[in-house]
């Protein structure tokens, strides 16, 4: 009975703990030594941020072009303001981005670099993830391993509060 009322509240607690609080992401560019593709985040030097909004979702953003490859690791509201080629479909899993055919259609710019159709990358692939913190750096694998390390902390705590 005793070890019944221990697993609720814990139960309890972690969920009240979880509905308050954003999902946190991990926020750098490629730029940033460590989040690259083969990211650490002991090189970044910080276990990431909470996103502005509730509801808020992680996101990879991976651009290529040639042998050239930036990765942007953000929260999808923060990228909102200013990038029109996020893809509707945001739902756990990779995408490539849309199209915007009416981007820079009545700009007269004759400075190739500013890239104001961004159509500089031949390649850019939107990776979502909203079922885990700081799902935007650990491969799926890395996820599943600190899930089981969690539960059997859980287990054991309760097991040790029971004796």
């Amino acid at each position: 009975m005793h070890s019944t009322k221990v697993f609720l509240s814990l139960l309890v607690l972690l969920i009240a703990v979880e509905k308050g609080m954003a999902i946190w992401c991990y926020r750098c560019t490629s730029a940033t030594p460590g989040c690259g593709d083969n990211f650490n985040w002991r090189g970044i030097g910080y276990l990431g941020d909470p996103c502005p909004e509730d509801d808020d979702i992680c996101v990879k953003v991976t651009e290529r072009k040639g042998t050239t490859e930036t990765i942007t690791r953000d929260c999808l509201s923060a990228l909102q303001a200013f990038r029109t080629d996020i893809p509707a479909d945001k739902y756990e899993g990779c995408r490539p981005a849309a199209k915007d055919e009416q981007l820079a259609h009545y700009v007269n710019n004759s400075i190739k670099q500013l890239d104001v159709k961004r159509d500089y990358f031949e390649r850019t692939t939107f990776c979502f993830c909203f079922l885990d913190h700081r799902c935007n750096g650990a491969s799926r694998k890395e996820s599943a391993i600190w899930v089981a390390v969690s539960l059997v902390l859980g287990m054991f705590i309760v097991r040790r509060s029971i004796l």
